[in-house]
């Protein structure tokens, strides 16, 4: 499918009132609310600090109402992650991941853990379209990169998903390759947009609405300033568990609640849903190292109250842009990394970003009316300052 007729059917079926990038500009995030973070980001506060990498999404909304299969309502998307822009596939970075709870799917995996890298970008996407995804991956690249020896290449794309059926009709798979297309040919440095955006269009966070999120930190070593960004898909969690800067926002804050009026997804069901966590460094970590990185993404989103239930896929990927010529075949690999005893600055960033990037998705989300009208609504911003001032965390006093 021509790639510029994509472009016009997805705007016919987005909303838009004012060009995108005004209406993110305008969009405040959770810092701007008050909410007191530890750590220190980065221009951007996005994973796109880290240099070279890049961010495109993809989002797909059309139809309303009663759920007809195949046709709507839609309320999906794609989100790619390029660990080092649109440079050739060839090009291995050292990675590491982690399922901190397996109810859920990364593929590409297997080998990142055999290998110790990571080939090409991280997709996130519903769970019902992680196939065609990873195929277009593939597919993308073979038309991108005509210098492949096709004879000898191949490729394991690494694609994540999260559940957006609540409000989307996921069984109509309304992700095609030409969506994971545009997503890698959009993928651009600078500002990330967060919120009902890619793959987090239909997401649902806490019971309210969640989707895309981002943020970065500075950490500094003695052997230099490093940046470390993380990105999340957030789908996770029951109203009642959510803690924001250690307020107890989601116990403040019981109504609309989504799934709700479910009556499969009372109760402890009501936390349905997953979290992938992208996160990207710039500093020489090994491959055992980001292993390790990748744990602690755990530690950010319990933060935040999750307690990674049953039936939730939390699975978390990390890589570093440095060493970038670990993955050459030829001669002896001259790599360099950080000692073991000085990576904990490193834990306690992801740590940081993470539940950072999980707030921003919160904060950036908007209301959305989906399958059967049903609705996720998105966190007030009026009451979390109001809840943030009332439990002495407001970092600007003067927000209203």
């Amino acid at each position: 499918m021509n790639p510029k007729r994509v472009a016009w059917t997805l705007l016919s079926m987005l909303v838009v009132g004012v060009p995108a990038w005004a209406a993110d500009a305008a969009k405040p995030r959770a810092r701007d609310l008050g909410v007191p973070f530890t750590g220190t980001p980065r221009r951007l506060n996005a994973i796109t600090d880290v240099p070279g990498v890049e961010v495109g999404h993809v989002t797909l909304i059309s139809g309303s109402g009663k759920l007809q299969q195949g046709s709507g309502p839609v309320r999906t998307g794609v989100t790619a992650v390029l660990p080092h822009g649109k440079s050739s596939p060839q090009k291995g970075l050292f990675a590491g991941w982690f399922s901190q709870n397996g109810n859920g799917e990364m593929t590409g995996t297997t080998w990142v853990e055999e290998s110790g890298q990571l080939w090409g970008p991280v997709m996130i996407t519903n769970t019902h379209s992680v196939g065609i995804v990873r195929d277009a991956v593939i597919s993308w690249s073979v038309a991108r990169y005509p210098s492949l020896d096709l004879e000898d290449w191949w490729a394991l794309p690494v694609v994540a998903e999260t559940w957006d059926g609540w409000l989307n009709d996921i069984n109509g798979f309304h992700v095609k390759a030409e969506h994971a297309f545009l997503a890698l040919d959009e993928a651009a440095p600078g500002p990330v947009r967060e919120g009902n955006v890619g793959g987090g269009t239909g997401m649902i966070c806490y019971e309210f609405k969640g989707g895309i999120g981002t943020a970065s930190r500075r950490v500094e070593d003695e052997s230099g300033s490093y940046t470390l960004g993380v990105l999340v898909q957030a789908n996770f969690g029951s109203r009642a568990q959510l803690t924001i800067a250690g307020v107890p926002v989601g116990a403040e804050i019981p109504e609309g609640r989504a799934y709700a009026s479910s009556r499969n997804l009372q109760g402890a069901k009501a936390d349905t849903g997953s979290i992938i966590v992208v996160i990207a460094v710039d500093a020489p970590l090994l491959p055992h190292q980001l292993k390790r990185l990748a744990r602690r993404a755990t530690m950010g989103i319990a933060r935040t109250g999750s307690v990674a239930s049953d039936s939730s896929g939390d699975i978390f990927i990390a890589f570093s842009t440095a060493n970038s010529e670990a993955g050459s075949p030829e001669g002896v690999a001259a790599l360099k990394m950080i000692p073991n005893a000085r990576i904990t600055p490193f834990f306690q960033a992801t740590v940081e970003a993470t539940e950072e990037a999980i707030v921003n998705a919160l904060v950036a989300a908007e209301t959305m009316t989906g399958v059967n009208d049903r609705k996720a609504t998105a966190l007030p911003h009026d009451q979390l300052v109001s809840l943030l001032r009332k439990y002495n965390r407001l970092t600007r006093p003067n927000v209203r």
